[in-house]
């Protein structure tokens, strides 16, 4: 066996080895099932050939796990400067000659779609039925990190209402509970596909705060279509503050700005309870202990939280690490949402 063709036997063995969901343990039934969808891809790839296809020959009739599948430039570039080093994959076209389904990959395939440079998309050719595909697909999403709370929910409501199966075999094929996918599809269909499209992946955000914006849409009727003109305003000033204002200084991801936007205008703020006033006038002081000795003092007011340390060793080191720290604690936050 060549070299190159034990490398690519090892890259189809590496994602069916990540076919287990990241988040909670599952039950070992699952994720054998989940595993098996990729080994199955990789059984039937066409003798582990690499294809070089043109890129019109490639249909792409999925369903959609992405908010933002266009987001492609910088893979664009990568390929364009060290060529595609990771094949997609593909089924032959059912009913048309020379023709091809694609299993998963599009972000490679509408990057060299979108490039001048690149002409040949390489593929591997599976024979795979549309069940098999499907599965396939939603392994290899899966085993990705990266995929938001809404766009987990979104792809889950568009496996059902796609005839895939019901709540209860999504589930078993994304390796989550019942109750959870019911969740999930549910909060989707309170909001609107329109306006989830409109606000984009918002890592970081979860499902809790999904679900208030879900019940106060559900609640309070909201004009959707005024929502989704507050989400795209959020882009346009992300865009115009790029330009004016350069990359550095522009924040990371728009729709987490288009999101804070939104359920601002949707989530009714609470009425202020009698005494709010008076209590927030009063300073909270929090005593801080290092192996049960004072080390510090923390103080919450009206206009925020602060930090009291005495002089010395430690005071000098958390002030030339404070940058670093309150990244770590603020990621920390984040990752407290289910996204």
């Amino acid at each position: 066996m060549t070299s190159s063709k034990k490398s690519r036997l090892s890259m189809l063995d590496s994602l069916a080895a990540a076919g287990a969901p990241v988040a909670s343990p599952a039950p070992a039934a699952s994720m054998m099932s989940s595993n098996r969808a990729l080994r199955s891809a990789r059984d039937a790839v066409d003798s582990h050939r690499v294809w070089d296809l043109e890129p019109h020959q490639i249909e792409d009739t999925r369903i959609h796990d992405r908010l933002d599948p266009e987001d492609v430039l910088d893979l664009r570039d990568a390929i364009e400067a060290n060529g595609q080093t990771v094949p997609i994959l593909v089924r032959r076209h059912p009913s048309e000659a020379d023709r091809y389904l694609l299993v998963y990959g599009r972000r490679r395939l509408e990057a060299i779609r979108s490039s001048d440079k690149v002409t040949k998309v390489r593929a591997l050719v599976a024979n795979l039925d549309e069940d098999a595909a499907v599965r396939a697909q939603i392994s290899e999403n899966m085993a990705r990190r990266d995929l938001s709370f809404i766009e987990k929910a979104l792809f889950a409501q568009e496996l059902v209402e796609n005839g895939f199966g019901n709540q209860s075999q999504v589930a078993e094929v994304l390796t989550v509970t019942k109750s959870s996918v019911s969740m999930a599809i549910a909060i989707a269909e309170a909001i609107g596909g329109d306006l989830i499209r409109a606000i984009g992946p918002a890592q970081g955000i979860g499902r809790p705060r999904w679900d208030a914006l879900a019940k106060a849409i559900s609640e309070t009727g909201a004009d959707r279509e005024a929502l989704i003109r507050i989400a795209e305003k959020e882009y346009t000033n992300f865009a115009v503050d790029s330009v004016t204002e350069g990359s550095d200084a522009a924040p990371a991801d728009p729709s987490v700005l288009a999101f804070e936007a939104v359920f601002k205008a949707a989530v009714p703020s609470p009425a202020p309870q009698k005494g709010t006033r008076e209590r927030k006038a009063r300073t909270l002081a929090q005593p801080l202990t290092v192996g049960g000795r004072r080390s510090g003092t923390l103080r919450r007011t009206a206009k925020g939280v602060s930090l009291e340390l005495p002089g010395g060793g430690f005071a000098d080191w958390l002030e030339s690490e404070a940058q670093t720290l309150i990244e770590e604690l603020h990621a920390r936050w984040q990752s407290r949402g289910e996204g």
